[in-house]
C-alpha cells in the first residue's frame, strides 16, 4: 500500500533541516536505489510466469544475441558483468530448465559453453515480448524521460569505471 507521502522528500527535508551536506546526492542516491528495486519487482513479475527472473533473462538474452548461441561461461560474466558463482548458478538452474546446455568448447579444452536450446531461444522471444509490453517496468514514463534517465545513469556508470 502507497505511503501517504514520499518517504524520499521526508528525507531530504530532514537532511536539510541537520544542515547535512550533500542533500542533492544523497535524495538521488536513495531515488535509485528505490527505483532499482521497484523496477527489479516489476521484471520479475513479468518473468515469474515464464520461470525467469531477471538474471536469468538476461543469460538467455545474451546467448540468443551470439552468432552461435553459446558462450564461454567466463564470456557471459564479463558480459552481464557479475561474478563467475552468479554466472554457474543462473546457468545452472537454466540446464536443469532445459533451456542451455553446457557444451565443450571446441577449441580449448578448459572452458566450457553455455549453449541455448530451441526452448530457450523461444522462451527468451516470448518474455522479451513480454517485458516490451511493459516498457521493461518503466511504463507510464514518456520517451523523452527515459532517454534523460538513461543518459544520466550512463554518465554514472561511466564515472564509475563500469565501462
Amino acid at each position: 500500500m502507497p505511503l501517504p507521502f514520499d518517504p524520499i522528500t521526508e528525507a531530504r527535508r530532514n537532511w536539510e533541516a541537520r544542515g547535512w551536506d550533500a542533500v542533492d546526492a544523497m535524495t538521488a542516491a536513495t531515488s535509485i536505489t528505490r527505483a532499482h528495486q521497484i523496477l527489479l519487482k516489476r521484471i520479475d513479475t513479468v518473468l515469474e510466469p515464464f520461470g525467469l527472473v531477471f538474471s536469468r533473462f538476461e543469460a538467455l538474452a545474451l546467448l540468443s544475441f551470439t552468432r552461435t548461441g553459446a558462450l564461454p561461461l567466463a564470456r557471459i560474466g564479463e558480459r552481464l558483468q557479475v561474478h563467475p558463482t552468479s554466472v554457474t548458478n543462473t546457468i545452472d538452474r537454466l540446464e536443469a530448465d532445459g533451456l542451455v546446455a553446457r557444451v565443450p568448447h571446441p577449441t580449448d579444452r578448459r572452458a566450457t559453453l553455455a549453449e541455448i536450446t530451441p526452448a530457450g531461444r523461444s522462451l527468451v522471444t516470448d518474455a522479451a515480448k513480454a517485458l516490451a509490453a511493459k516498457a521493461y517496468g518503466l511504463e507510464g514514463m514518456a520517451g523523452t524521460h527515459l532517454s534523460t534517465v538513461e543518459r544520466s545513469l550512463r554518465s554514472l556508470r561511466s564515472a564509475a569505471g563500469d565501462f
